[in-house]
């Protein structure tokens, strides 16, 4: 049964987030900004699916998918979107080809009708990444090499979505291409930073502060990540990982910054709620 978790704490460690540690959530529905129109919820679901990425995100009749996990994932996407009704993808971001960020793309371009598609400007190697490719042509969707910064509204929330700064980054270094998107829902603002490693984090340094942080690449051993927390200073993060691939040296570091963590290895699904000021979490366990 899902827990309530407020985000209004002052200190949580992955030890908590994973124990029995119910809160009072914080309030649903809808608030008003500065010129008086209503700011809907924003709702981000990180499905748990191993150690790969797959994020979910609601707001009004939008919804926006941030990678497809691997290729057995698809089908966990596919139900968890038909469960909430849905039947039009405003955006589908591939941050790279790596076969666990884009592994179960084809069954979602297959099965949904897709307005935009953005990728970075390099070519997958991989059979997930081929079968991506091949779903598009089926449906005649033409994806969006994401070459400059990329800036768009959907469901009351404003995207940036922004490029990588190399044309390569080295033999078989996809990570690094992984494309970086910044939500920005009332005065929260959330990073989705796909596997961004050293040379990727560096370019996003001054990306500014942040309210929610994705993780990057699985919240593995990363030499530049303290800085980088240090520059984005986030009030809560998610990682989407496996108990293998989370490293202890990260999970130290959130923890001796003080900052709240879930994880999908410890907490399952994750879903953040942005009401435009706070954001509150629900965990499966």
């Amino acid at each position: 049964m899902f827990r309530k978790i407020t985000a209004l704490i002052s200190a949580m460690t992955l030890a908590v987030c994973s124990s029995s540690c119910a809160k009072k959530p914080g309030p649903t529905g809808s608030t008003a900004d500065p010129a008086g129109d209503p700011i809907h919820d924003y709702t981000m679901t990180f499905l748990d699916v191993g150690k790969a990425d797959a994020i979910i995100l609601q707001s009004q009749d939008s919804t926006i998918i941030i990678d497809c996990g691997e290729k057995s994932d698809g089908k966990t996407i596919q139900a968890f979107l038909e469960e909430k009704g849905v039947t039009e993808i405003e955006a589908l971001i591939i941050t790279h080809f790596d076969k666990d960020h884009v592994g179960g793309a084809s069954k979602i371009i297959k099965n949904f009708d897709i307005k935009n598609v953005y990728a970075p400007n390099y070519t997958g190697s991989n059979e997930e990444s081929e079968k991506y490719r091949q779903a598009l042509d089926t449906k005649g969707i033409t994806a969006n090499p994401v070459t400059s910064d990329i800036t768009f509204s959907a469901g009351g929330v404003d995207y940036t979505i922004y490029a990588p700064e190399k044309a390569s980054y080295g033999p078989d270094n996809d990570n690094d291409f992984s494309l970086v998107t910044k939500a920005v829902h009332g005065s929260n603002t959330i990073l989705f930073t796909g596997d961004a490693m050293e040379t990727r984090l560096e370019e996003i340094m001054d990306i500014g502060q942040c309210t929610l942080l994705k993780m990057p690449y699985h919240g593995r051993k990363l030499t530049n990540l303290g800085p980088f927390l240090k520059a984005v200073m986030p009030k809560y993060t998610v990682t989407c990982t496996s108990a293998n691939e989370f490293a202890n040296t990260t999970q130290k570091l959130l923890k001796n910054m003080n900052i709240p963590s879930y994880a999908t290895c410890y907490n399952g699904t994750i879903t953040a709620v942005s009401d435009g000021t706070k954001i509150t979490f629900t965990t499966e366990r």
